[in-house]
């Protein structure tokens, strides 16, 4: 005698249906390329044996040694954790600033919300290109408005915060910032949107100035947003490939990780140590993900509870 199925039973058995097709793109896309990355970075690959490469083969450290004690690794990553921790504090505090300034309503919002996400949804060889244009010492609009020209994307030296770093690798931050603020943008401002105007109105009643609003009715409301961003364009950032290879290809001390993968493929046909490279950036996400979690995290589970 057939059984008939409970209603559960049959909405699980339909919900699986439906996201089958998901997962199924997961695991072609997303997994399976992972596991055989994994595989390639404890295997000496290289593109002439990429053939002999397989589930049973000689599986070694040799590539983590080697990529760890390779000179510039190191360097690589330093700029790496600069470009990514910079770039991400810059972009979030510039769309921070950019939803509070275009909260209220005025004439011709609509319109200059709209331009704000031109950088954002601009191809990134176009606007690679426009800046490097821009900054070009010999005929670059910005140097037109300087007293002595600058090679932006060179190996001249700069000051930020105290410390001596390229030039390059403080334009390619600013081209970080200026590339995804909408991205916090768009986040912050819909958080703000939904705000209740009563606490506002109220902060006002009492006599609060417009810092005081911001430090201590504003910004609880947002704290845990910009935190969701932070994460986000942390992975995002320290993963970033194509902004910093478009604008100095990884020269003038703008050597990131991403970069060094994309080198050590290329020029020399290093699978595996290309491939160990990769999982050290993953495990540095890793890590990154599990602080995340561990303090941001538990602190919505326990106010849920």
């Amino acid at each position: 005698m057939r059984r008939v199925r409970t209603l559960r039973e049959q909405e699980g058995r339909a919900g699986l249906a439906l996201i089958s097709p998901t997962l199924v793109i997961t695991l072609v896309v997303v997994v399976l390329p992972l596991l055989w990355a994994i595989m390639l970075a404890f295997q000496d690959v290289r593109l002439i044996n990429i053939r002999q490469a397989g589930l049973f083969g000689r599986y070694t450290l040799e590539n983590f040694s080697y990529v760890l004690a390779e000179p510039g690794f190191w360097s690589a990553l330093v700029n790496t954790l600069v470009y990514t921790v910079a770039g991400t504090a810059l972009s979030i505090v510039i769309g921070l600033v950019a939803a509070l300034a275009l909260r209220d309503r005025f004439r011709g919002r609509t319109l200059v919300r709209a331009s704000i996400l031109v950088p954002y949804v601009a191809p990134v060889v176009a606007v690679a290109f426009l800046w490097e244009t821009m900054l070009n010492p010999q005929y670059g609009i910005v140097n037109t408005w300087l007293s002595q020209p600058i090679a932006f994307l060179s190996q001249a030296k700069g000051t930020f915060l105290g410390v001596e770093v390229p030039v390059a690798l403080l334009t390619v931050i600013a081209f970080e910032a200026w590339r995804y603020f909408p991205f916090a943008f768009l986040f912050v401002l819909a958080r703000l949107q939904a705000l209740p105007a009563e606490l506002d109105e109220a902060a006002v009643v009492d006599g609060a100035t417009p810092t005081q609003r911001f430090r201590y009715v504003i910004m609880p409301q947002l704290w845990r947003i910009i935190a969701l961003l932070s994460v986000l364009r942390f992975v995002f950032t320290f993963t970033k490939f194509d902004d910093v290879y478009l604008l100095t290809g990884g020269g003038a001390g703008t050597e990131v990780v991403s970069v060094r993968v994309y080198n050590f493929l290329t020029a020399r046909d290093d699978i595996g140590a290309s491939a160990a490279q990769a999982i050290v950036l993953a495990v540095v996400l890793v890590v990154f993900l599990v602080v995340y979690l561990r303090f941001f995290g538990g602190g919505e589970r326990a106010e849920q509870g």
